[in-house]
C-alpha cells in the first residue's frame, strides 16, 4: 500500500527511467553499459516506491496514551520553553526519520484539532538545535479531556522539500490516524506537558501509530 502522495512521482519517475532505457538500448551499443543504466533504474525505482509506502498500522485507541506520530530514532528528550502556542515549559520529544522509514504522519491523540499552522523557513539539517524553530514546518494541536493539548510539529530538514499537513482547525481525529507526509526525511517534534511520563529513550526506534512515547494514567 502506497501513500497518496507518492502516486504522481512515482508514475514520472517510472516514465522518465522508461524513456531512459530506451534510449540506451537505441543508442548505446556496449551491453554492459545498457545493463548498469537498466540495473540503476530499478534500484531507484525501488528506492522512491519503498519511501512511500504506507503500512496499515493497527493503533489500540486509548486516551491515556500518547503514541509515536513516526517512525524513526528519538533524538531529543528535554524540558523546553514553547514558546509559538502554549507559552510555557513542555517536555519535547523529537523523532528523527531517515529516508529509508515511513514517513507517514500520524495523529499522536485522538481529539478535536486546535491548531494548525504552516511556517515557511530554511532547510537546516533535521538535528540542527535550531531545526525546530527556523526551518520551514507545521504545527497542529489536537485536544482531548483525558491529556489536554498536545502539540506536534513536523520539521522539514536539508532533503525534505515538502511537507504536507491534512489537519483542520475544527476536525475530530481519530488517534493514530494520518496526519500528513513529509517528503524525504526529516523529523518531528512532540511537546507533552511537564511531568508527564516519557516511555522512551534516547536513540530508541519506535513506530508510528503504535509505539507508546508518553503514558498520563497515573
Amino acid at each position: 500500500m502506497f501513500h497518496k502522495e507518492g502516486y504522481k512521482i512515482m508514475t514520472v519517475t517510472a516514465i522518465v527511467l522508461i524513456a531512459i532505457n530506451l534510449l540506451s538500448y537505441s543508442l548505446i551499443n556496449t551491453y554492459w553499459l545498457r545493463f548498469a543504466i537498466l540495473a540503476v533504474s530499478v534500484v531507484l525505482f525501488f528506492l522512491i516506491v519503498q519511501f512511500f509506502r504506507n503500512p496499515k498500522r493497527n493503533t489500540l485507541q486509548n486516551d491515556n496514551h500518547i503514541i509515536a506520530p513516526v517512525d524513526g530514532k528519538v533524538v531529543v528528550i528535554e524540558e523546553v520553553y514553547e514558546k509559538e502556542y502554549f507559552k510555557d515549559n513542555r517536555i519535547q520529544v523529537s523523532v528523527f526519520m531517515s529516508p529509508i522509514n515511513v514517513h507517514v504522519t500520524r495523529h499522536p491523540i485522538g481529539g478535536e484539532v486546535t491548531y494548525s499552522k504552516y511556517h515557511p523557513g530554511k532547510f537546516l539539517v533535521a538535528w540542527h538545535p535550531k531545526s525546530s524553530e527556523e526551518n520551514e514546518r507545521t504545527t497542529v494541536v489536537v485536544k482531548n479531556e483525558r491529556v489536554g493539548e498536545i502539540m506536534y510539529r513536523q520539521i522539514a530538514g536539508a532533503m525534505a522539500k515538502r511537507i504536507v499537513n491534512y489537519a483542520e482547525v475544527g476536525a475530530t481525529v481519530a488517534q493514530g490516524s494520518d496526519s500528513g507526509f513529509i517528503k524525504f526525511g526529516s523529523r518531528v517534534d512532540v511537546f507533552l506537558p511537564v511531568g508527564t511520563e516519557v516511555n522512551v529513550e534516547i536513540n530508541q526506534k519506535v513506530k508510528g501509530g503504535i509505539t507508546v512515547i508518553a503514558d498520563v494514567a497515573s
